[in-house]
């Protein structure tokens, strides 16, 4: 065998090992639309928590509205993460 045959074969085997890599699924075609609802989710989830920090800092004396406004954001957190490991 020539080294060039050689160095094709290795170059094939590398490009096949990325692609059956166990690590990173390939992309399928994802869908778009999830990927859209995903990063909304995201921007809302920074939102909620930078709102929830605000008002105890801001509102001390409102507890209830603080853990409301934080767990709505840790709610958002755990759909987005649904969507992700699900689609």
């Amino acid at each position: 065998m020539k080294s060039e045959d050689i160095d094709k074969i290795i170059a094939e085997a590398v490009n096949d090992s990325k692609r059956q890599s166990k690590w990173h699924r390939p992309s399928r075609g994802r869908s778009t639309s999830i990927q859209t609802v995903r990063n909304v989710l995201n921007a809302l989830h920074v939102v909620g928590f930078i709102a929830a920090v605000v008002v105890y800092f801001v509102f001390p004396e409102h507890r209830l509205l603080f853990f409301s406004i934080g767990f709505g954001a840790i709610v958002l957190k755990l759909v987005e993460f649904y969507l992700r490991f699900m689609f």
